[in-house]
C-alpha cells in the first residue's frame, strides 16, 4: 500500500508541562543540549533529526499526554484527506510559525494524531 499522505515519520514529540522552568532543566539535563527555541509559550530542543518540544499551554488545551506529530509532505492535503475519512479534528490546522503548520486530530479510540509540515 502506497504512503497516501506522504508521511516522512514522526519528527516532533511534544510534553505538556506545569512549571516550565523546571521542565525545561530536567530535558536539558536528560537530553545534554541547550534548547534551540525558549519562550514563555514553547521550549524546544532538537536531538539527531528529531524535536522534542515543552508547551505550558498544552492542558489548557486538553492535551494531557506527550503528543508526537507525524510529520507529511503537505500538512494541507493530510488534514483534508483525513478529514474526509471521517477523522476527527482537535485542532484545526494553523501557522504556528513561519514556515511551520500543524492540526491535532484523535483516532478512532481517541488518541491524538499531530500532523506538522516543515
Amino acid at each position: 500500500m502506497a504512503n497516501a499522505l506522504a508521511v516522512q515519520g514522526i519528527k516532533l514529540h511534544v510534553y505538556p508541562v506545569k512549571d516550565l522552568e523546571k521542565a525545561k532543566a530536567v530535558f536539558t539535563k536528560l537530553l545534554g543540549t541547550e534548547p534551540y527555541a525558549d519562550s514563555p509559550y514553547y521550549v524546544g530542543f532538537k536531538v539527531g533529526d528529531q524535536e522534542i518540544g515543552l508547551d505550558p499551554n498544552a492542558h489548557r488545551n486538553g492535551i494531557t499526554a506527550p503528543l508526537d506529530y507525524f510529520q507529511v509532505a503537505d500538512v494541507e492535503t493530510s488534514f483534508h484527506a483525513l478529514v474526509k475519512a471521517g477523522v476527527e479534528v482537535h485542532q484545526p490546522l494553523k501557522e504556528v510559525s513561519p514556515g511551520l503548520k500543524i492540526a491535532i486530530m484523535k483516532d478512532a479510540d481517541g488518541n491524538l494524531i499531530g500532523l506538522t509540515q516543515k
